[in-house]
């Protein structure tokens, strides 16, 4: 009777550590992590936002768990992304790659706390109503409220006086347009803007037959997610055409780009994970203003330039926040 007794009690006690494993694990938080990119290409992104999360309080597979959907540069596939989240009944949705992803989040769901992070004026693109008192479950961080292109425009002149005709590389589908400003600018620089459209990585092949067809003298490509995701396409095509070329961000520059300029990314999307760590402990998105980031860096690649057969004037190098040998 006591060895059956015994035996028995064997046979309970993997359904009891298993009850208590599922007890523990609904006790656990969940946060949905939506991005237009892909995960190889933002993981130091991810190290940032885990870094935010940490100084909350919460560490990934410890005392919080993350669901991370990727629309690998397409944004077609953000909707049915975000719309798995919601039916996950995730705690938070943190959105990152641009604008596309905070819509197709906001979409989604009135109910889950929304926590983005985009380029952009997040009111001209309605997902709040006022950056100080965001309405109902979004806020998050912008980069910044104007155009970084149009610095970027300004910046790539600086380098080459002589480049009057610059080549602009946009994706016609991003929710993001800052075409009117990039006009300004170039229209005060003296600049012939040459407007190049792609929204996938055959068009941005065709993209730079265009720009050489055009005989545009440089490049800005747009601050946008799925130029971010085809990051080392765009570098290589750079350098098979010769052409100086300018992105959003330090790591287009890392892999052999020319020159960047934009957003600290990695202090914003530390915000971001700060924001999400007061949201699960209990603070209301009306309550978090969205986080206005005003880290900005410029950064050179000096051995593409001296391929390029370009000389980066010392004015640029002394101002630069990262030089790249």
């Amino acid at each position: 009777m006591k060895r059956r007794q015994f035996v028995v009690g064997l046979g309970m006690a993997p359904m009891a550590w298993f009850t208590v494993s599922l007890a523990q694990r609904a006790a656990i938080p969940f946060v949905g992590y939506l991005s237009v990119g892909s995960p190889n290409e933002r993981e130091s992104m991810e190290d940032a936002f885990r870094a935010g999360l940490k100084e909350g309080g919460f560490i990934d597979g410890t005392n919080l768990a993350i669901e991370s959907r990727w629309a690998e540069g397409r944004n077609e596939r953000l909707p049915h992304l975000a719309a798995d989240l919601v039916k996950r009944r995730v705690a938070v949705i943190a959105t990152s790659g641009g604008p596309a992803s905070a819509l197709a989040a906001k979409a989604a769901t009135n109910a889950i706390p929304i926590v983005f992070l985009s380029t952009g004026d997040p009111v001209k693109l309605g997902l709040v109503r006022t950056l100080d008192h965001p309405e109902a479950n979004v806020t998050g961080v912008t980069s910044n409220l104007g155009s970084m292109d149009g610095k970027r425009i300004q910046i790539m002149r600086e380098l080459l006086p002589g480049a009057t005709t610059i080549a602009y590389l946009v994706n016609p589908s991003s929710p993001q347009q800052s075409l009117k400003e990039v006009q300004a600018v170039a229209s005060a620089t003296r600049t012939t803007l040459h407007v190049v459209n792609a929204r996938d990585g055959k068009e941005i092949d065709a993209a730079f037959v265009a720009i050489k067809k055009a005989k545009a003298k440089a490049l800005v490509v747009a601050t946008e997610g799925l130029f971010t995701t085809r990051r080392e396409q765009l570098v290589e095509l750079a350098q098979r055409y010769s052409i100086p070329a300018s992105y959003s961000r330090k790591e287009f520059v890392i892999d052999g780009g020319l020159m960047s300029y934009g957003t600290n990314y990695s202090a914003a999307y530390k915000q971001q994970g700060i924001y999400v760590a007061r949201i699960l402990k209990g603070a209301n998105p009306t309550d978090l203003p969205v986080f206005q980031s005003e880290r900005f860096e410029l950064v050179f690649n000096v051995a593409t330039a001296k391929r390029l057969g370009l000389t980066i004037p010392e004015k640029l190098l002394i101002r630069a926040d990262s030089v790249i040998q």
